[in-house]
């Protein structure tokens, strides 16, 4: 059975690609009860790249499986292109590669990706997908021999076979070296680019900051960020600026006055260097070389800065 068989009559450019409203998800009884996601509204536009961030526990891979109609909310609604998430998986319109699932372990590369396209009616899909992956290198390879990132490989190309319009990635680069996860986010934006909508869950929050272009928080379930991925990263308010002090009154009278200035923050001095972060580093960094300051460094908000920040309890 082809994709074209099962899918539904295309969505109007401007319907979110996904649409969630509500959603509850609750584990336990009583006073055990645990609201792994608790009420949360999210709305994907199609061709965006979009990362779920949060600590162990916050709800993402719970709201993964009921994005991918593993399991049904307590409330709330849920659709993917306008469809129930199991009939979008059924038509191929959605697709997934997660941490763990089954791969056969005396199955070569090529048989897995091969027979995956069969069920599908996809076989003239499977050279594309096998290149798109970097899969021919290790083709006749079984899968048991192959590296948990090798894995991850044969999982992306599985989730590629039926051409899926939205793609879900639960810690998508897992065991990958550096040239395999950079080759994965090329093809990741280039596929964005033509249209695919991408959603993935990550604990690398450098693959967020420069992959994602909106990024949204979960902590305890809850959303509580949903920002273009540049924004969230300077939502801190301020620049670190660091420098090795010259042993001088000066010197001295600038840090007195730092330590009471309202726009400087988490400011450490460690010997003769000196960190700060604050809203006015253009300013402060003219008046460090001045003194006579050397070693000057002004970094901008990390997104990790920015994550620590609205998930701490």
């Amino acid at each position: 059975m082809t994709k074209t068989s099962l899918s539904s009559p295309p969505v109007a450019i401007d319907d979110p690609a996904i649409d969630i409203s509500g959603l509850t998800r609750r584990f336990g009884r009583g006073e055990h009860v645990v609201r792994a996601v608790d009420g949360i509204s999210l709305h994907i536009r199609k061709g965006e790249i979009v990362a779920l961030l949060g600590p162990n526990g916050a709800g993402k891979t719970t709201a993964l499986d009921m994005l991918l109609g593993l399991s049904d909310p307590n409330e709330g609604t849920l659709s993917v292109l306008g469809m129930h998430p199991r009939r979008a998986v059924g038509a191929g319109r959605i697709a997934a590669v997660l941490q763990t699932g089954g791969l056969l372990p005396d199955l070569t590369v090529r048989e897995t990706v091969s027979v995956i396209a069969g069920l599908h009616g996809a076989l003239h899909r499977v050279a594309h997908v096998m290149e798109q992956a970097g899969l021919e290198p290790i083709a006749g390879r079984r899968i048991g021999k192959c590296s948990g990132g090798e894995q991850q490989r044969v999982k992306f190309a599985l989730a590629l076979i039926p051409d899926p319009d939205v793609l879900v990635l639960d810690e998508p680069t897992a065991g990958m070296d550096v040239t395999a996860r950079r080759r994965f986010w090329d093809v990741m934006r280039q596929d964005a680019d033509s249209g695919r909508t991408i959603l993935f869950a990550t604990h690398y929050l450098e693959e967020a900051e420069q992959f994602a272009r909106r990024t949204i928080v979960l902590d305890e379930g809850k959303v509580v960020a949903d920002e273009p991925t540049a924004k969230l990263r300077s939502s801190l308010g301020g620049r670190t600026v660091a420098a090795t002090l010259p042993q001088s009154g000066d010197a001295d009278e600038l840090v007195a006055e730092l330590r009471n200035a309202s726009d400087a923050e988490e400011l450490t001095l460690d010997g003769d260097r000196l960190t700060l972060r604050t809203g006015a580093s253009d300013e402060l960094a003219a008046r460090l070389l001045a003194l006579g300051a050397s070693d000057l460094e002004i970094a901008a908000p990390s997104l990790e800065s920015a994550f620590m920040g609205l998930t701490k309890e």
